[in-house]
């Protein structure tokens, strides 16, 4: 009796296994015609017959599953996730093949991502980018453009864990790049990479060939880590990861700047005018640092120390144009106070007087930001904002022959789609 049932028990698994190749050949055979709708229904019938199957037809099972999810990367989001997992349990087999379509995929994360940002779907973008990185992550990049996009959303819980991620894997986002002057235009050229920079300086199309390294993105990381804290309430924490990053970077001047913009935005202003005193310190005769400052300066409400500073970019920087702008922008900004205090007047005999003079200071603060705007539009002649102030002061002080040629020059810039 024992021997029978022994026997019968051979011919059941004997049965199993005669049946587990069937489906999977019928899985094969499908995926092979495209038919993934008939690989997965194979593939479920089969599952039954996990607990039987051997390493090896595991392998198979997991491998033609992740196919058909997949569906030659027609499959949705979710059913990509799903073919991912099954990959993930194949052991030993299919290695390159796998890796092959992961790579399909990544492709396929990164195109995706790019549609949704293009889109303004900042959410999904952010996932795209992510999952691209996840399957490639050698290309930090696509971390730190999916925690841009969590920024974008605003989710900022999730940008502090992808910015936080960043900061640890040490990530700066600086990249090589190549350059060549091309000799039949005289500009400068990029090129992808190195080689074809090279075979055009050998071919003589191109002259000059230089390399350069884009600017580090650790501050910008640094100071969203900083501001998302801060937005949190946890101002401890925002310093504390600027101060981190300084310790480890002392001479960088972007971390020392957003450092000084947050002890500004804490209220902490001794803490700022240290920090402003150190950045001139280090780098006196840097025009765009001291440009900088007059902007933080400005936005801090301290008008006359963005004028020292604007004054001081102009002087290391003669044709820096947004600090003659900016320096005419606070000129002007005086007349709100004039304005206010004419409209408050009566029409008593001292009012009247008054009223004079203040009318006076007035065409005295148009006059005074007229020479930084005219240098303004000589270092840059395509300033559409700048020639249209001007326009408008000229013709307030009375200057209506210099109003009308600003007018033409207005209408010229706004014709040339400026």
């Amino acid at each position: 009796m024992k021997k029978r049932v022994i026997l019968a028990l051979a011919f059941s698994v004997s049965a199993f296994a005669f049946a587990q190749k069937k489906e999977l050949k019928t899985v094969a055979k499908a995926i092979k015609s495209n038919n993934f709708a008939e690989a997965k229904a194979a593939l479920n019938q089969a599952k039954s017959m996990m607990s039987v199957m051997d390493e090896g037809q595991k392998a198979d099972y997991y491998y033609y599953f992740g196919q058909a999810l997949y569906a030659n990367g027609a499959g949705s989001i979710d059913d990509i996730d799903a073919a991912l997992m099954n990959f993930d349990k194949v052991e030993g087999e299919y290695a390159s093949e796998i890796k092959g379509i992961k790579e399909e995929i990544t492709n396929k994360m990164i195109t995706l991502g790019n549609k949704a940002y293009e889109n303004k779907n900042f959410s999904t973008s952010s996932d795209y980018f992510e999952k691209a990185y996840r399957l490639r992550t050698s290309d930090t990049t696509f971390l730190y453009y999916a925690a841009s996009m969590a920024i974008n959303i605003p989710d900022y819980n999730r940008a502090l864990t992808l910015y936080e991620e960043l900061k640890d894997l040490g990530y700066t986002g600086v990249e090589k790049q190549y350059f060549a002057v091309n000799k039949e235009t005289n500009t400068k050229e990029s090129f992808q990479n190195k080689e074809m920079r090279d075979l055009s300086v050998k071919a003589d199309s191109h002259i000059n060939p230089t390399d350069e390294f884009t600017e580090s993105r650790k501050a910008e990381i640094v100071k969203n880590i900083a501001l998302i804290y801060k937005e949190n309430g946890e101002d401890d924490k925002a310093i504390e990861a600027l101060v981190d990053a300084r310790k480890e970077n002392p001479d960088d001047l972007n971390l020392l700047m957003v450092e000084a913009e947050l002890q500004l935005k804490l209220g902490n202003r001794e803490a700022f005018k240290e920090l402003m005193e150190e950045a001139t310190t280090k780098d006196p005769n840097n025009a765009e640092l001291q440009y900088n400052l007059g902007v933080i300066a400005n936005e801090s409400g301290d008008k006359e120390a963005a004028k020292k500073y604007y004054n001081k970019a102009i002087e290391l920087d003669p044709q820096h144009v947004n600090a003659n702008i900016n320096i005419a922008s606070i000129v002007l900004s005086a007349e709100a106070d004039v304005v206010t205090e004419m409209n408050g007047l009566g029409t008593s005999t001292k009012d009247n007087l008054r009223y004079d003079e203040l009318k006076k200071v007035r065409q005295q603060i148009y006059r005074d930001a007229i020479p930084y705007l005219e240098k303004a539009l000589e270092i840059k002649s395509d300033n559409i904002d700048a020639a249209k102030t001007l326009m408008n002061i000229y013709n307030i002080v009375g200057e209506s022959d210099k109003g009308k040629e600003m007018k033409a020059k207005v209408d010229a810039l706004e014709a040339a789609g400026n």
